[in-house]
């Protein structure tokens, strides 16, 4: 069943009667918050589950006592663990069901990842799009790309002329807001590319979560988003925000995953186990934005990403 399912729903409510058995699926960012609680799950529920994290010693510990999980070493800020990670699995050729990109950072000064690139769009995007499209031929015709993007893909479109702010004046925010943009429009294209053998991409939106994506932002700066968010819903008449529980947070992703029918949300933005609506009012905390489901935006952004990283798919 599909639904009805709302903001409020956990990932035990959108999996009750679902059996996994037989499935593989793949979970990256495994070692805390939202992506140990996709594995728990979805490995209670039958599936077998393929953990990769940057620090294994933290994952082991987050998931110690999830049965049917195996993890890798990945990190997603060089794209040297990239490829190794993802070449030793398409070596052992096993497929999968599902790829949940679930790994991220969150409103990091400014920094640069191991390839030079701008830490926020080389971690949340680029390293996400050199391992999935390394891995596609895993996923089952039938299976499901999910990436995790935000509310926050409102902050700003992508910039393909400047994506390292090597001209553009740095600002957190901003820049989580062009990762988020870019998780949306990789789903999109890599949605396009593989629909017809029968695997489709989705991008989701967890929710309010207090998790540890927020721990490079200071108090002050937690302080004036929520500020701006009460106003935002003040004045579009919203109801007040509140945080989301981690199991509420991770229901979209199982939901887009292995519960919507798959042409319900392929090429699409989902929140709150549905599909977003399109909202174009920077006042509006729920919705989402034209730019984020752009099919050009989507191929041009893809052809970017390839210039980047030095490799074609």
């Amino acid at each position: 069943m599909a639904g009805p399912f709302g903001a409020t729903s956990t990932t035990d409510d959108v999996l009750q009667g679902v059996d996994l058995s037989g499935k593989r699926i793949l979970v990256t960012g495994v070692s805390a918050g939202l992506g140990v609680e996709t594995a728990r799950a979805l490995a209670a529920h039958g599936a077998q589950v393929v953990g990769a994290a940057r620090d294994l010693d933290k994952a082991r510990a987050a998931t110690a006592g999830i049965p049917n999980l195996a993890l890798i070493e990945l990190d997603l800020a060089s794209l040297k663990s990239v490829r190794a990670a993802a070449d030793a699995l398409v070596a052992k050729g096993e497929t999968f069901d599902v790829v949940i990109a679930n790994a991220g950072v969150m409103a990091t000064p400014f920094g640069k990842t191991a390839d030079g690139f701008e830490t926020q769009f080389g971690t949340n995007h680029l390293g996400h799009f050199v391992f999935v499209n390394r891995i596609a031929s895993l996923i089952k015709p039938g299976g499901r790309l999910v990436n995790l993007s935000s509310s926050g893909h409102r902050f700003s479109d992508v910039d393909l002329d400047d994506p390292n702010f090597d001209r553009t004046p740095y600002a957190e925010f901003v820049a989580y807001g062009r990762s988020k943009t870019a998780n949306i429009l990789f789903a999109v294209e890599f949605d396009r590319r593989h629909k017809a053998r029968g695997v489709r991409a989705a991008a989701v939106h967890p929710g309010g979560i207090q998790t540890e994506l927020g721990r490079y932002m200071s108090q002050e700066v937690r302080d004036a988003l929520l500020a701006s968010v009460a106003a935002q819903s003040a004045a579009t008449g919203a109801p007040a925000f509140t945080w989301k529980t981690i199991p509420q947070g991770a229901a979209t992703s199982v939901w887009a995953g292995v519960v919507a029918p798959a042409d319900q949300v392929g090429g699409l933005y989902c929140e709150d186990c549905h599909v977003a609506e399109p909202a174009e009012n920077p006042e509006l905390r729920a919705g989402v934005r034209a730019y984020a489901l752009d099919p050009d935006r989507a191929k041009a952004l893809w052809a970017k990403s390839e210039e980047m990283v030095g490799e074609t798919f």
